[in-house]
């Protein structure tokens, strides 16, 4: 029985590696929506070697490339924020929910309207509005799996656990490019530098966050929204070699740790098939060629978005997605060379004090409608605090 897939997010890293495990047995799968953000050729491939019914490209200026190179295969092209909407809404067994940033939350939420299987590795959609997207796959009985590799490997290690034996939750981290920089040379640290990865083969704005740590910051208010647990049971921990993903400590004094290689496609593999684990195409690990496993306390002077990470978890309400819109512009403002690699905690932490202040973070009522005019007005206070560390 073959099954219907969408992939929100198709020509990013996490979709390209789902894609991979897909056209390892096309047969089993029959391909809705592709969609992607400007990669037109990516897409275009992508969509007519697995007969997609839609391909949609968010870039409206590229609407008529798409159209081109799909010309006489069959698959339909459409663009824009509305299209990737509907794509989201068209009946689907299991949707990959890939895009980057806090523009897969309006498609994820479309998503759940189905009552289908949404496959979460846009972490920015629990940062921003967890409680209420929670609650809104309830409402229409649709299931979220996680497909960060730190969660998975948590949903992982409480399969047939009772979540209220949890004493804690570690996630672990890499550390990123300058783990081991010295701490002063930070300040001057350049945007290709900080896009190369010891371990992990990503996207260049999710590298330069696991640099600066911002990366974890998100999934540590994930692992609370997701499994529900309080900020006071999250850790987070140094581990360079990226083999043990996330540890889970019980009420006994045990700790149940999820090993396994730094490719994400062992975690979108578990999501594709699960309840099942099939074979995936990842390597075994050698223990003993690995021959130990090193970890190390974090340095919060090093990673100040840690901090900020507990702020949001403590504040509540609204102040999830004024973070993660207010980082999202710092990023932007590092890559285009207006700040400094540090300069991005500081945007993010006076955007916070300006809109707790101003904005009324924690007493709004959250709704999609508030979450997204958070998410503008951040972008808007964070770009102000750029202008001002750039004079």
């Amino acid at each position: 029985m073959t099954r219907r897939i969408s992939i929100l997010g198709a020509t990013g890293s996490i979709g390209q590696n789902t894609l991979d495990l897909i056209k390892r047995d096309p047969d089993s799968y029959d391909i809705v929506a592709l969609t992607g953000g400007c990669n037109v050729a990516q897409l275009a491939s992508d969509a007519i070697a697995l007969r997609a019914d839609v391909a949609v490209i968010s870039d409206e200026t590229l609407l008529h490339q798409l159209r081109d190179a799909l010309a006489g295969s069959g698959v339909e092209a459409a663009s824009g924020a509305s299209a990737l909407n509907d794509a989201a809404s068209r009946p689907a067994d299991w949707i990959m929910s890939a895009i980057v940033g806090a523009a897969g939350l309006a498609p994820g939420w479309r998503a759940l309207e189905q009552g289908t299987t949404l496959a979460l590795a846009n972490k920015e959609s629990l940062v921003t509005a967890g409680p209420i997207l929670m609650q809104h796959a309830a409402c229409h009985g649709a299931r979220i799996l996680p497909v960060d590799s730190e969660h998975s490997a948590v949903f992982q290690a409480l399969v047939g656990e009772d979540i209220a034996a949890v004493e804690r939750i570690i996630i672990t981290a890499s550390g990123g490019a300058f783990r081991d920089l010295p701490i002063a040379a930070l300040n001057t640290v350049t945007v290709a530098q900080a896009s190369s990865h010891p371990n992990w083969d990503m996207g260049q704005r999710i590298t330069i966050d696991s640099a600066s740590m911002f990366n974890k910051a998100l999934e540590l208010i994930e692992t609370k929204e997701f499994f529900g647990v309080r900020p006071d049971q999250i850790e987070t921990i140094v581990h360079p070699e990226s083999l043990i993903h996330a540890l889970v400590g019980f009420n006994d004094g045990a700790l149940m740790a999820h090993v396994g290689p730094p490719d994400m496609r062992h975690a979108i593999g578990y999501a594709l098939h699960w309840p099942q684990r099939r074979d995936l195409p990842v390597a075994r690990l050698d223990l003993a060629q690995i021959g130990q496993l090193n970890f190390r306390a974090l340095d919060g002077d090093r990673y100040p978005a840690l901090a900020l990470a507990s702020r949001v978890m403590e504040e509540g309400g609204l102040t999830g997605a004024a973070f993660n819109a207010a980082k999202e512009r710092a990023l932007d403002g590092f890559i285009a060379g207006d700040i400094g690699f540090m300069d991005m905690a500081r945007v993010v932490a006076v955007t916070l004090d300006k809109m707790s202040a101003h904005d009324g973070l924690q007493k709004a009522t959250m709704s999609l409608d508030t979450v997204l005019e958070i998410d503008r007005l951040a972008r808007v206070r964070a770009g102000e605090v750029i202008a001002q560390i750039g004079t």
